[in-house]
This record gives structure tokens, C-alpha cells and sequence, in this order.
């Protein structure tokens, strides 16, 4: 399957938080999007591998994703080497997506500064024909580089480059997100707290997309930071 977006997440749910608004957006535009998580999540204090695989596919349903695949890396161990580039080149490989979307440059957990930096150092190994993958059934894969990689906005407060405009799709995000039912505000879980668990950490996923949404004169946005130059052919495109 050919995507035109790939997202990817260190752990479930944060595609949903990150970017879950502009997949909605962009699977209602026709566009073929996917999802790969790199670990499952398993050093999560709440949920279980179980119970967070299937919150997954409740929120790939509620977005309207083409695919979810989970690469089982080890939740909080993760590293940048060989063996895990070639695991990532081997799905964008696979995928040949026009656009790449990954964690956030820096954050509060450690996976998500790790996953920013293995997506993008993929993407670029990707396109270098001297390396070497294969397909599931064995054969070469061609080289593939996409053409734009963006990095959404996590816990910590980070400057877009971009605000893409989700108007009328912050509901089908919060769904996404609320479909994590192990990980996010409930007052009747006995499971322990956690920083996300909060009422307000759920609020302020409504209230960041708002502001972004106030800044660009919509309703709602999502922010996102580029390592590379962003480039149009007409300056009309940067006006909706």
C-alpha cells in the first residue's frame, strides 16, 4: 500500500495527541494515511500491552487510518542505532510516503526526543541507495526518501513552523484521544495517577488546539516544527 502520510508515535496515543487533528482532516481530503507505533507502551504505570493495543485500534477506527502497525521496540529503552534505523527504513520503504509526521524535537519523556531523532535520521538513510533492506518477502527494496518530515507538539510548549487548520475535526481528535480510556482522566479508575491522567492535562489538549486555532484566525489548530525548510511555488498557498 502506498501512503500519502505515515505518522509515527513512541507510544500509542501520541500520534492522537500530536497530530490527530490533521489526520482526520486529511483522511476526510482523500489522502491514504498510516500509523506505526514504535513500542507498545509497556512501561506505561497504567494500562496494559492488551489493553493499550486495542485502545489503538479503537482510535485508528475513529481517525479513519488505512494501517496501525506497532514495531515492538522497548518502551523507555529505545535506541538510534542500526538495527532500529533499518526496522524504520524498512516501513518507509515499504510505504513510500510523500510525508512523514513523528514526535516532538524535545519533551518531557525521553522516547519522544529518541523517536524524533530515529524517524528523521531514517528518513534520510532511506533515500541512500547503498543500504540495503528487503520486504516481507525477501525481496530488495527500492530507495525512498519523503519529500517532507514535521514534528508535532507534545508536552512541552514548542514555537511551530506551521499551524495546520483543524477546524471542525478537534472532536474526531478528541475521541482519538479519549479512546485511551487506560491513560486519560477517569474518575472511577483506582489505577495510580499520572501526569496525563489529570483532568486538566485532557483540558489542555482542547485548549492548545484552541490557541493554535486563535492564532492563525481559526477555530482550532495543530502546530508543527520542520528540521528543513518549508517551500511553496505560490504565495497563495499561504493563504486558506
Amino acid at each position: 500500500m502506498r501512503l500519502d502520510i505515515l505518522a509515527f508515535g513512541a507510544h500509542p496515543d501520541d500520534v492522537e495527541l500530536g497530530c490527530g487533528g490533521t489526520i482526520a482532516l486529511s483522511t476526510s481530503q482523500g489522502k491514504i494515511v498510516g500509523i506505526i507505533d514504535l513500542t507498545q507502551g509497556e512501561m506505561g504505570t497504567r494500562g496494559s500491552v492488551d489493553v493499550r493495543r486495542k485502545e489503538a485500534v479503537k482510535a485508528k477506527n475513529i481517525l479513519n487510518v488505512s494501517l496501525r502497525e506497532n514495531l515492538s521496540f522497548r518502551d523507555g529503552f529505545f535506541i538510534n542505532d542500526e538495527a532500529h534505523q533499518l526496522a524504520v527504513i524498512q516501513k518507509i520503504r515499504a510505504y513510500k510516503p510523500n510525508i512523514v509526521i513523528c514526535n516532538a524535537v524535545d519533551d518531557r519523556h525521553i522516547d519522544h526526543g529518541k523517536g524524533n531523532k530515529l524517524i528523521n535520521d531514517s528518513c534520510f538513510l532511506s533515500g541512500l541507495t547503498k543500504i540495503k533492506t528487503r520486504n516481507e518477502t525477501g525481496k530488495i527494496q527500492e530507495a525512498w526518501r519523503p519529500s517532507l518530515v514535521l514534528e508535532y507538539i507534545q508536552w512541552n510548549e514548542i514555537q511551530p513552523d506551521i499551524v495546520v487548520d483543524i477546524t471542525g475535526f478537534l472532536e474526531i481528535k478528541l475521541n482519538a484521544v479519549k479512546a485511551y480510556s487506560s491513560q486519560f482522566y477517569n474518575p472511577d479508575t483506582v489505577e495510580k495517577s499520572t501526569p496525563i491522567s489529570s483532568i486538566n492535562f485532557l483540558e489542555s489538549v482542547s485548549y492548545r488546539a484552541q490557541n493554535l486555532g486563535r492564532l492563525i484566525g481559526t477555530n482550532a489548530g495543530e502546530g508543527f516544527t520542520s528540521r528543513q525548510p518549508l517551500s511553496i511555488n505560490n504565495l497563495n498557498s499561504l493563504i486558506r
